[in-house]
């Protein structure tokens, strides 16, 4: 998350159990482990949060 440091205020990570991994970026569903049933790499995530954050 270094690339973004200067636009994040805050940053909540929520444990849960379920091998589910939700990313939501102001209230905007950016990634979905549930939906997909596949763990995001990190360059899939990056491009979703830069997309979101333009």
């Amino acid at each position: 998350m270094e690339t973004f440091k200067q636009k994040i205020s805050v940053l909540e990570l929520e444990p849960s159990g379920g091998g589910c991994f939700e990313l939501e970026i102001d209230g905007q569903a950016v990634y979905s482990k549930l939906q997909t049933g596949e763990f995001p790499d990190v360059d899939t995530l990056m491009s979703k949060i830069a997309e979101l954050k333009r």
